[in-house]
């Protein structure tokens, strides 16, 4: 890990970088999510309908939904997506892109674990993944975040060789910092989940007021808690907070987060390019 310097654009009077990100995920056609609102996973070995129809959501109602949302506030993101909705998401695709948001990989699909997988078959889904992100979009993405966030001891290598600029499944850092590997370097992004509406609402049940609540916690106190600049992440899931009551407290956070003195709204790609220009 290398010392960060902040970059000459991050603005002198605010502490805390808000990166806003969209998690715009699929599962393979045998596969569905582990978690979700019923709470009672079915036995081993039986395919999750009921799960797999509340994922749908997310490309068929809730990322349409909070692209109006960000666009409401004035504010762009970066959309993390799995390949296989973008294969199957075209228009989808072209309207992120046309509203001038981001789109970073995302794998193949959420079922697919970099951790579980061989060098081979690890590189093979990275590939796949870029090639139908790039087509569908026509953007080829510079960013990457593995399914649960969790890579192998390869992914940052093999995205230094497939020419990404920056990897998200950092966890050790308040701040981007350069990360090198055999095949060239590339920026650290960290990723943090204090607001984020995957544990918060699914896997904790908090109510989706808590999302909001943390934030304004976190900013309110935060000259208490730190003295340096951090980043911090405002994170929802398409087919978790695209729904109204998440939708709610999405667009509650952003004008919040606007308003409040010690932040500045960015993007985890914006940042990456930002510290990249300060190493």
């Amino acid at each position: 890990m290398t010392a960060s310097t902040l970059p000459r654009n991050w603005p002198a009077e605010r502490k805390i970088a808000l990166s806003v990100s969209v998690m715009l995920e699929g599962w393979t056609d045998d596969s569905a999510p582990g978690i979700g609102p019923m709470g009672n996973p079915l036995k081993s070995g039986v395919l999750d309908l009921q799960g797999q129809s509340w994922a749908a959501y997310g490309p068929e109602v809730g990322a349409w939904r909070l692209l109006d949302i960000l666009a409401a506030a004035g504010v762009k993101a970066v959309f993390y997506v799995s390949g296989i909705l973008a294969e199957r998401y075209q228009p989808l695709m072209k309207a992120i892109v046309a509203a001038g948001h981001d789109i970073a990989a995302h794998s193949w699909g959420q079922n697919i674990v970099p951790a579980y997988q061989t060098r081979e078959e690890e590189k093979t889904d990275l590939l796949r993944c870029l090639k139908a992100l790039e087509l569908s979009s026509g953007q080829r993405p510079r960013g990457w975040i593995s399914p649960r966030c969790t890579p192998s001891q390869s992914t940052s290598e093999l995205l230094a060789e497939a020419g990404f600029a920056w990897h998200g499944d950092i966890f050790n850092s308040d701040l981007p910092y350069l990360l090198k590997t055999p095949a060239g370097s590339l920026m650290a992004v960290p990723f943090t989940m204090e607001v984020n509406d995957m544990p918060l609402y699914i896997r904790y049940g908090n109510e989706p007021e808590a999302f909001t609540r943390v934030l304004q916690r976190i900013l309110e106190n935060v000259d208490g808690i730190s003295r340096k600049p951090f980043c911090l992440d405002l994170t929802v899931h398409a087919h978790v907070f695209g729904r109204p009551f998440g939708a709610i407290e999405f667009a509650k956070s952003l004008e919040f987060a606007k308003r409040h003195a010690a932040t500045w709204l960015t993007d985890h790609s914006a940042l990456a390019s930002q510290f990249a220009e300060a190493v």
